[in-house]
């Protein structure tokens, strides 16, 4: 059963056929899971105060409900350290087509990875898992698992990867928090199973993982036509 919050956003989204990404982040955090800290406005003022008390750069994003892939359009600044950086970029970001506010959040670092779902009409949803960021596309370095997972799907997904040691951590370099990134394939996996009728596919894109945690960077939810 949806609970309000997910209801509320899925119906409000349904004539975009997309849920845009302040929306999506939301969904994402009342499940429980880690997106960064951040302010959704227009207003220089308030981007500014945020980036005055952020502990280190922030990102810039224009929400549009005309922009579906930022990078495209060069709708994403990161390492923003200044104020007349951030006035600057926000200015040029609210001349983006349809452009209504922007999202500033903490700069977050980390492994970059991705985790997925697409409804698929022969199997119903599956998880995608890899190596995240712009380069997915390129080495195409993913595990694929029909939903929902086990905590002991994780293990065998990971050391299916051509890139395992980024995540399991090689030549001193530290790897990923095991617990929080099974915690969060696991329930992403139900999520989907509970909203299978309403959404088509999701991309959080990237994930950035330390040994802490686990935090969604960037989510897209399509969903279901109509």
């Amino acid at each position: 059963m949806l609970d309000k919050t997910v209801k509320k956003i899925i119906e409000k989204s349904k004539s975009l056929g997309w849920i845009l990404e302040p929306d999506a982040k939301a969904l994402m955090k009342s499940r429980g899971f880690d997106i960064p800290d951040s302010i959704l406005t227009s207003s220089f003022k308030e981007a500014d105060q945020f980036l005055t008390h952020s502990k280190g750069p922030v990102v810039a994003k224009a929400v549009s409900k005309k922009i579906l892939h930022k990078t495209e359009h060069q709708a994403v600044v990161t390492g923003i350290f200044s104020s007349d950086h951030l006035k600057n970029e926000m200015e040029r970001l609210q001349k983006l087509v349809g452009c209504e506010n922007i999202l500033v959040e903490e700069m977050v670092q980390g492994i970059e990875i991705i985790i997925g779902a697409k409804n698929d009409f022969q199997f119903g949803p599956v998880i995608v898992f890899g190596i995240g960021g712009t380069s997915v596309e390129i080495y195409n370095d993913t595990a694929v698992r029909m939903a929902p997972l086990s905590p002991d799907d994780v293990l065998p997904m990971v050391n299916s990867l051509k890139a395992k040691e980024i995540i399991s951590g090689y030549r001193g370099k530290t790897g990923v928090n095991m617990e929080a990134l099974t915690h969060l394939l696991v329930n992403f996996s139900q999520f989907v199973m509970e909203h299978e009728n309403d959404i088509e596919s999701i991309d959080l894109n990237p994930v950035m993982c330390t040994k802490d945690q686990c935090v969604i960077v960037d989510a897209r939810i399509m969903l279901q036509p109509s």
